[in-house]
């Protein structure tokens, strides 16, 4: 069995071109990277110091692993493969240095991996002025899971199905309220003055007498929900006016698909036959796919961009912590691999059929990123949505989406959907049920 993994290994880097050993390979493809959606600190002192801490921590503890982490365990330690790929992932590590700016330290094996996982199953994010730790897993990760062994351990499907349930214990924990010790108004709590203003409270539903304000978990405040007519839908009467499903920034904007391309290149085309799980994929051959990611500070519902009836909804499973080789050490991964995951990860698929015929069918995909991985879906097949309805959320949090459209009916985009800087790097936000696009 490890020989079978490591002759799949080998074959990872031909297909690839990503050698077995990096060394200094990935530095050719490095580029410096902003901390997109700031679920990471850009600060690599912040994040040092958080790791330092939630490692000193998560050390002392004594207690039985919860059975999510004892079953990650026991998958690493009964399967040769997982356990070489574990084990390699974190030997692999020192091989190359990833760039000074980049501020992640590195786990020693899986065992304090383990260790710190179970830790983080019980804590909710905190609030920082300097960078919030949005996302605790994938900070935890974010070395081991650009290494060679990590690019074909993450992809597992074996793996992905015990990272479900890791993911799922977390959501139970921020869905209680336990989590709701992080809303609070010391200087790491939500309901501090920093915090309000930087998520703009005054645009939300919420009762400020109330005990935390009135929300029921840590969950339950990340979704939010704006106050009636802050966002306001663009030109609610033209047809032809095609709106932002989520409060996002704009990442790219792939024209002329293809049924198949390949996706884990460098350039990340889209390939409809995997973006779409083979759904309706002669339907927008030739077409646009539009992409965009959201923030932690910002909404995390989705709305629908046209007014249609909603023709299928498919739940995708698939990966969580995956990344693309050829973009190399991301100091947000996979942040930049966001093409790439919209292929591979666990997602959700609303297919709509516009009443307006020049629109027709689109898609909208919920790509689920690393801890973020929750889809919910509020609308069923058959249902008839109008422009700007709420069609589902992202729980816990935001991550990133497609819009895919058919050959012909994008005339064309608004200015603001236009992605600015390499991967989208300075996009600003651009607002839910603003205007998208022109049929």
């Amino acid at each position: 069995m490890a020989r079978s993994a490591q002759l799949r290994l080998k074959l990872y880097s031909e297909q690839t071109g990503l050698p077995e050993n990096m060394h200094n390979s990935t530095h050719r493809h490095h580029k410096r990277s902003s901390r997109l959606g700031h679920w990471l600190p850009s600060d690599r002192n912040v994040l040092n110091a958080w790791l330092a801490t939630t490692t000193e921590v998560a050390e002392k503890k004594t207690a039985p692993f919860h059975p999510a982490i004892r079953e990650f365990q026991e998958l690493i330690e009964s399967d040769p493969a997982m356990l070489m790929y574990f084990t390699q992932m974190f030997e692999q590590q020192p091989t190359f240095a990833p760039p000074p700016e980049s501020g992640d330290i590195k786990i020693r094996n899986y065992h304090q991996m383990l260790r710190i996982l179970d830790h983080v199953l019980s804590t909710a994010p905190e609030f920082s002025a300097a960078g919030m730790v949005g996302c605790p897993i994938n900070a935890i990760l974010d070395f081991p899971m650009i290494t060679p062994a990590g690019l074909a351990a993450f992809l597992s499907p074996k793996l992905n199905r015990v990272l479900k349930k890791v993911l799922a214990a977390w959501a139970q924990f921020l869905d209680s309220q336990a989590s709701l010790y992080v809303l609070n108004e010391t200087p790491t709590g939500w309901l501090c003055p920093a915090a309000l203003k930087a998520i703009n409270m005054d645009d939300y539903v919420h009762d400020a007498k109330a005990a935390f304000y009135g929300f029921k978990s840590w969950n339950d405040f990340f979704i939010r929900r704006f106050k009636p007519g802050v966002r306001p839908v663009a030109d609610p009467h033209n047809p032809k006016a095609i709106v932002t499903a989520c409060e996002s920034a704009p990442f790219a904007i792939g024209r002329d698909v293809k049924a198949q391309d390949t996706f884990w290149m460098k350039s990340q085309p889209y390939s409809l036959k995997h973006m779409l799980d083979g759904y309706f994929v002669d339907e927008f051959v030739g077409g646009t796919v539009y992409q965009a990611f959201l923030s932690a500070e910002n909404y995390h519902r989705w709305h629908s961009p046209v007014s249609g009836a909603v023709k299928m909804v498919r739940h995708v499973e698939g990966a969580y912590y995956a990344e693309a080789a050829e973009e190399g050490f991301d100091p947000l991964g996979p942040n930049n691999s966001q093409g790439y995951i919209a292929h591979v990860n666990t997602r959700a698929l609303i297919f709509i059929e516009a009443d307006e015929p020049a629109i027709g069918l689109l898609c909208f995909v919920a790509v689920g990123m690393v801890e973020v991985s929750t889809c919910v879906v509020s609308v069923k097949e058959g249902q008839h949505v109008s422009k700007g309805e709420e069609i589902g959320f992202f729980q816990f949090g935001g991550s990133t989406h497609c819009l895919v459209f058919r050959r012909g009916s994008v005339a064309e985009f608004a200015l603001q959907a236009i992605p600015q800087g390499e991967n989208g790097a300075n996009s600003p936000i651009v607002k839910v049920n603003s205007l998208l696009a022109t049929a």
